[in-house]
């Protein structure tokens, strides 16, 4: 009982002291190399404390639409670099009833030309905190041409089988699924790291 209690408050420490440390670095485009050192020390003793060591078990958590906030990917880290625009939120959707994963990258800056960019997923539960991934189509175009208000509103459009214009193509005959592990997972925070070695916080939308 005292050493739950103990855990749970160092636990909860942690968490909030990850928190403050990525607070204002723009999801990671701000760090330099020290202080991405100390976040990726932190993430590593806040995984020793994961309150669900299973988290594809855990699928009520999981379900729901979470928002980044730090991430070394530099493939997302890259969309900040496009001529007058700058990366604004992205949002990794959970459909676990239909094994479905939708990624939300929006782009803003100029007025008018805010843009989204959208990969559509399918996973598959290989371990009890490893997914198998297979991108199946992206969507790329403006914001008000796609008629983007919301993930939400947007995802609705999208499994209904609506085209979109400019950009909707669909990825086939892929030689190689990238995969994503499940490190962390409490109410409102999840950890991942994906086959590239990338790691991803996101906080869920409420």
């Amino acid at each position: 009982m005292i050493s739950d209690l103990y855990l749970s408050i160092k636990m909860f420490n942690k968490k909030a002291e990850l928190l403050e440390l990525i607070a204002g670095r723009n999801r990671g485009l701000l760090d330099n190399e020290i202080e991405r050192v100390k976040v990726l020390s932190l993430i590593e003793q806040l995984e020793e404390y994961n309150p669900n060591p299973e988290p594809l078990q855990a699928k009520d958590l999981l379900e729901g639409n979470w928002r980044l906030l730090y991430t070394t990917s530099k493939g997302l880290l890259g969309l900040d670099r496009l001529p007058l625009l700058q990366l604004g939120q992205i949002y990794q959707c959970l459909r676990m009833g239909k094994n479905k994963v939708y990624n939300l990258a929006e782009i803003v800056g100029m007025p008018l030309v805010e843009g989204l960019i959208s990969v559509t997923a399918t996973f598959e539960a290989v371990s009890s905190r490893r997914v198998n991934v297979k991108f199946e189509r992206y969507i790329i175009g403006l914001q008000r041409l796609l008629n983007y208000r919301s993930a939400n509103k947007f995802i609705e459009e999208i499994e209904t089988g609506k085209k979109f214009f400019p950009l909707d193509f669909s990825i086939d005959n892929q030689s190689k699924n990238a995969w994503l592990d499940i490190t962390y997972l409490d109410n409102d925070l999840r950890i991942s790291r994906g086959n590239e070695g990338s790691v991803f916080v996101l906080s869920k939308d409420k």
